[in-house]
C-alpha cells in the first residue's frame, strides 16, 4: 500500500473519531439537558421533547454507522438534525434573544473541521436562518411562543452558554489544535523527505555525468590509437553523443530545479563545445541563438540535445567546410504548453534535395528522423533558406520514453 493511501486512511480514521465523539457527547448533553429542562426548569413543551428525540435518534445514527461505515451519511444526518433542533429550540426560548442561538455557530465550526465545502454552505445557511428568526422577532405575527418559564431563563442562558463555549473550545478547539500540530509534523517529515530525496538524486545526476565523462574519455583514448580518419571520425562522433547527454545531468545537479533543465544555456555550451572540438579554438564560425526562455525535462532533453548535436555535428564536417566562413542558426520557440518549433541548420554548401534518411547511409540523418520521432514530433527541410536546414516540432514528452533504433 502506498504511503498517500496510508495517510488518508488515518485521516478519514481521525474523522471517524471526531465524528462519533462529538455524537456521543452531544447525544449525553441532549438527554441530559432534555431531562434538567422537563423536572428542574418546568419546560414542558417542545424543548425537552426535542432534545430527548435528538439524544435518542443521534445514538442510533452512531450504531448504523457500525454497519454501513458511511462516515458522509453521518455526519450529514447528525448535522441535519442538530441544524433543525437548534432552530427549533430557539425559536421556541426566544428567537433572537435565545441563549442557544450560539448552537447554530456550532454547525459551522462543525462544518469546517469536515471540509472547507460543508463549512461555507453551514455558514451561509445558518447566516439566512439567523435572519429568518431576527424577521420573526420584529413583525406583529410569530408562530412560535417563550415556552421556558420566566424563573428558569436565566439558569436556561447560563447552560446554553456553557455548553456552546465548552463545546466550541473543548471538543472542536482541541481536535482542531490536535489536527494542526499534526499537520505541522507532516509537513516537517514530507520537507525533510524531499530534501534526502534531492540530494540522493543530485548524487545520482553527479554519477551518471561522471560515467558517461568516463565513456567519453574512453572513447578519445581509443581514437588515438587509430590511424583509420573514418574510424576516428565515428569514434569522434560518439564522443560528442556522450558528452552531449553528461552536459544534461550536469545542468540537473548544479541547479535548484532536479526537474528541469534552462534549455538556453544547455544548447549554447553545447553548440560552442561541438565548434571548438571540430573547427578548433581558432574558428570562421559564428552561432546564431534565439531561444526562448525553455525549461525542459529530462527525457525530452536528452533526445533533443542528441537531434541537435547530430544536426550541428553534420552542418560542420559537410556544409561549413574546412576553414570556410559560416553560420550555425538554431531558433527554438514555445508554440504551446507541450508544443515547440526548432528551426536548426546552417548556410554551407547545403544538401541536394532528392538525399532523405531513407536513402542515406549517414547514421548522422537516421538518428535526427528518429529522434524526432521519439519526441512525438515532424521534421521537414526548409528550402527557402541556404545550406541545409531543419524546422522541427515536436511535444515535451514527458516520462514517455521510445527506443531511437
Amino acid at each position: 500500500m502506498e504511503e498517500k493511501d496510508i495517510k488518508r486512511q488515518d485521516r478519514l480514521a481521525n474523522q471517524a473519531r471526531l465524528v462519533k465523539r462529538v455524537c456521543y457527547f452531544t447525544s449525553f448533553f441532549a438527554l441530559v439537558f432534555g431531562t434538567l429542562c422537563f423536572y428542574a426548569l418546568n419546560i414542558t413543551e417542545v424543548i425537552p421533547h426535542i432534545f430527548w428525540s435528538f439524544g435518542v435518534i443521534n445514538l442510533a445514527n452512531i450504531i448504523l454507522y457500525q454497519y454501513h461505515k458511511n462516515l458522509l451519511l453521518t455526519y450529514n444526518i447528525v448535522s441535519i438534525m442538530t441544524l433543525a433542533g437548534a432552530i427549533i429550540i430557539t425559536l421556541y426560548s426566544g428567537g433572537i434573544n435565545s441563549p442557544f442561538i450560539f448552537v447554530l455557530a456550532l454547525i459551522v465550526v462543525a462544518g469546517y473541521v469536515s471540509t472547507k465545502s460543508y463549512g461555507s454552505l453551514y455558514l451561509n445557511l445558518n447566516l439566512l436562518i439567523i435572519l429568518l428568526i431576527y424577521s420573526q422577532s420584529i413583525t406583529d405575527y410569530s408562530f412560535t411562543t417563550n415556552v421556558i418559564p420566566i424563573q428558569s431563563r436565566d439558569l436556561f442562558a447560563l447552560v446554553s452558554v456553557l455548553f456552546s463555549v465548552y463545546l466550541i473550545g473543548g471538543v472542536f478547539g482541541k481536535n482542531l489544535l490536535n489536527a494542526h500540530h499534526n499537520l505541522y509534523k507532516s509537513k516537517e517529515e514530507i520537507e525533510k523527505r524531499i530534501h534526502e530525496k534531492e540530494t540522493l538524486l543530485k548524487e545520482i545526476h553527479h554519477r551518471v555525468k561522471n560515467n558517461l565523462q568516463t565513456v567519453s574519455s574512453l572513447l578519445s583514448l581509443q581514437s588515438r590509437n587509430l590511424e583509420d580518419p573514418k574510424m576516428k571520425s565515428l569514434i569522434k562522433s560518439s564522443q560528442n553523443r556522450v558528452i552531449s547527454m553528461a552536459m544534461v545531468h550536469e545542468m540537473l545537479y548544479m541547479r535548484d530545479d532536479l526537474s528541469k533543465i534552462e534549455y538556453k544555456s544547455y544548447v549554447k555550451e553545447l553548440s560552442e563545445y561541438l565548434i571548438r572540438s571540430l573547427k578548433g579554438t581558432e574558428n570562421n564560425v559564428k552561432l546564431n541563438l534565439n531561444i526562448d526562455d525553455v525549461k525542459l525535462g529530462i527525457d525530452t532533453a536528452i533526445p533533443l540535445g542528441l537531434l541537435i548535436n547530430e544536426a550541428i555535428t553534420n552542418a560542420l564536417k559537410y556544409g561549413i567546410k574546412d576553414d570556410t566562413a559560416g553560420e550555425i542558426n538554431i531558433e527554438l520557440k514555445k508554440e504551446s504548453l507541450e508544443n515547440f518549433v526548432l528551426n536548426i541548420g546552417d548556410d554551407g554548401v547545403g544538401m541536394p534535395e532528392e538525399i532523405t534518411y531513407k536513402n542515406t547511409k549517414s547514421l548522422g540523418l537516421k538518428l535526427i528522423n528518429n529522434l524526432t520521432r521519439q519526441l512525438r514530433g515532424t521534421i521537414t527541410r526548409d528550402l527557402t533558406k541556404k545550406g541545409t536546414n531543419y524546422i522541427i516540432r515536436f511535444r515535451d514528452v514527458g516520462q514517455k520514453l521510445h527506443s531511437v533504433a
